[in-house]
């Protein structure tokens, strides 16, 4: 008889993650980690996948080893770990090893790694670490990134460009000063590295692509003035593809993929080609550590990377001679998570649905194939609910995606939760996440939507700019009164209503605009768009491109799409969560809207997660997030049942 989800079974979900396939497409690496909620901890290793047995086995076994990076030459490997070093330290280690070989420390740099590239002689790494030193006391600050989350008080700190020797672990800084580094790749003629950089850390989405001549140690900028998630060299060296946007639609553009031609000096970009972002937006709340690329240029001349779409994410293809895109590997209800890829004939993913967690699959011609089973005891042992998917028509003709959680048996009325994604450019769809599946097990039916600004559909489907709280509240709002005539064993007198970041926004707007929720529960969210603009890691530019209001120059727009002007209109119970490292929302935006509600005679609690981000929910301490949970089923089980 399968059993019922508790919290601290989270502990029993084991997260697979960054498939790194060998040049020879003979082995493969990828990461498995474990959650201790004892130890209060995350334990990764890495394991070797034998691609024609299709059997594994762990090989790299402590409990900090992540990024595995093979060689050109397929017989070592690169990985990160904190072996050596003490549990305080920001420092990150970088390991290389032999198949079958034990690991050698190559070098540690103390505040941490982004991103690893081989040259093609496989001698030495192209590494973008982080520069600079921290004040452990008073901070003295001159720039304006002040903080980022999940990375605390940066201001003080760079990202660099290092070629590391991986024999002798000497390294040499190559990037110009001024220059923040975001990831780098090095040719396969062993030429050039290009990287991605920015100068202005007032609008770091804005962009550079440099190529640096190894052998004459010179730079030469490519590109400026778009936004680059990542890059790929073709195999002849002559052309790097891009994923990224120059911001038509402010941050609501869809990521395409754009290559430039070195020596023709040109920038072919496939903008209008499909009108999907390729880019993974798809929310879930069991992934490991991954340095997995979101694009890559196969040996058969075939550009990969990923598009999100209508509630599914898979790898596409396109060949440049060709002018042609299309599918490689797609799943249908499911979530293709990262890839990895030589040739199209042979493609290994990571993949999950909502009933299953991670897995690694392989894709042979036209065959797709589950190869490990970690999660086989979990699966096995927990009733997990499978969503039904319908579509709404929303009042002014769009269409809608929607899925509806239940309990397997539904006696009588049950009540309900709303909840609402982050982004708001992300998207639900077929994703495992824990704390679905949780809440059903505590009894309640779980709606969730795609709602006008969600990734997956078209840029014009994702363009809310200045319009936040209008026609996504309207969607959300419809889902709700459809659903309900629907799915007639929903109480329309107990209602719940939640959601994260955007989604936490959305929480505050709706209870400010209705009384139909019998509670609410709001996490890391946005109540003052004042202060989110001055206060957090992203709000100098999100806010004006989202909100369209500058508090000096346009402070009636921000006040106006800010749920604390309108604190004294609510009257729903009102939980908030928020994590007191939260750079993204600050925790100012919990706070003012706590007092507010008191200070109305609202019922509301304030919970508060010490040395946590905007991730707590994702990749908090296991113990808080056990907690979390705790507090969010108590909240709705206390006001809905």
């Amino acid at each position: 008889m399968p059993r019922q989800l508790g919290p601290e079974d989270l502990a029993n979900v084991v997260l697979v993650s960054n498939p790194a396939m060998f040049k020879d497409s003979l082995k493969a690496l990828f990461t498995v980690t474990r959650i201790s909620v004892d130890k209060d901890r995350y334990e990764s290793s890495i394991w070797l996948l034998d691609l024609s047995t299709l059997e594994y086995e762990a090989i790299e076994s402590s409990v900090s080893d992540r990024c595995p990076t093979p060689a050109p030459d397929g017989k070592h490997y690169a990985f990160l770990s904190r072996r050596t070093l003490k549990e305080d330290s920001r420092g990150i280690e970088i390991w290389v090893s032999r198949i079958g070989g034990s690991p050698r420390l190559v070098t540690v740099f103390d505040l941490g790694v982004n991103a690893l590239s081989w040259s093609p002689d496989s001698k030495y790494l192209a590494v973008v670490a982080v520069d600079g030193k921290i004040e452990e006391d008073v901070k003295v600050v001159d720039r304006i990134d002040l903080w980022f989350n999940n990375e605390g008080y940066t201001y003080s700190l760079q990202k660099t460009l290092y070629i590391v020797d991986t024999e002798s672990g000497s390294r040499q800084r190559i990037s110009p000063e001024g220059l923040r580094i975001n990831t780098a790749s090095w040719s396969p003629d062993g030429r050039y590295i290009a990287y991605v950089s920015s100068r202005d850390p007032a609008t770091p989405y804005i962009h550079q692509l440099y190529l640096y001549d190894v052998k004459r140690e010179e730079h030469i900028k490519l590109v400026d003035g778009i936004t680059i998630n990542d890059i790929a060299w073709s195999p002849s060296s002559n052309m790097i593809a891009m994923i990224g946007h120059k911001r038509e639609r402010g941050f609501a553009t869809h990521n395409r993929l754009m290559i430039y031609d070195i020596f023709g000096n040109e920038l072919v970009d496939t903008r209008g080609k499909i009108d999907r972002n390729f880019l993974n937006t798809m929310n879930s709340d069991v992934r490991g550590p991954s340095c997995a690329r979101n694009i890559v240029w196969g040996e058969d001349n075939n550009i990969y990377f990923m598009i999100s779409d209508s509630g599914e994410t898979y790898v596409g293809s396109y060949n440049p001679s060709k002018e042609l895109f299309e599918t490689a590997l797609r799943v249908p209800q499911s979530s293709v998570d990262e890839f990895s890829v030589v040739r199209g004939d042979l493609i290994i993913a990571t993949i999950m649905n909502p009933t299953m967690p991670k897995e690694i699959y392989i894709k042979k011609g036209d065959e797709i194939k589950m190869v490990t089973r970690f999660n086989k005891f979990f699966v096995e042992t927990y009733s997990l609910y499978k969503p039904q998917h319908y579509r709404i028509r929303a009042s002014d003709g769009a269409s809608i995606d929607c899925w509806i959680m239940t309990p397997d048996k539904v006696e009588g009325k049950i009540p309900a939760i709303l909840y609402i994604h982050g982004g708001p450019k992300t998207m639900y769809g077929w994703s495992f996440i824990y704390e679905f599946q949780y809440l059903v097990s505590r009894g309640f039916a779980l709606i969730y939507s795609n709602p006008r600004g969600s990734d997956g559909y078209s840029e014009e489907f994702a363009d809310i700019r200045e319009h936040y709280g209008e026609r996504d509240y309207m969607d959300l709002m419809e889902v709700v009164d459809e659903t309900v005539k629907i799915y007639s064993f929903i109480d329309s007198e107990r209602l719940g209503v939640t959601g994260g970041s955007y989604g936490g926004f959305m929480t505050n707007w709706i209870i400010t605009n209705t009384d139909r929720f019998k509670a609410a529960v709001t996490q890391r969210s946005i109540s003052d768009w004042i202060s989110m603009f001055g206060t957090t890691d992203i709000g100098h530019y999100f806010v004006p491109d989202q909100i369209g209001c500058i508090p000096w120059e346009n402070p009636e727009k921000c006040l106006d799409k800010s749920p604390l002007r309108f604190a004294n209109r609510v009257k729903t119970p009102t939980l908030i969560i928020h994590s007191l490292e939260d750079y993204r929302c600050w925790v100012d935006q919990a706070i003012a809207f706590f007092r507010a509600l008191k200070l109305n005679g609202v019922k509301t609690r304030l919970v508060l997660f010490p040395k946590e981000n905007h991730e707590l929910s994702r990749s908090g301490k296991p113990k808080h997030r056990v907690e979390n949970l705790k507090h969010i089923s108590g909240w709705f089980e206390e006001h809905l049942k």
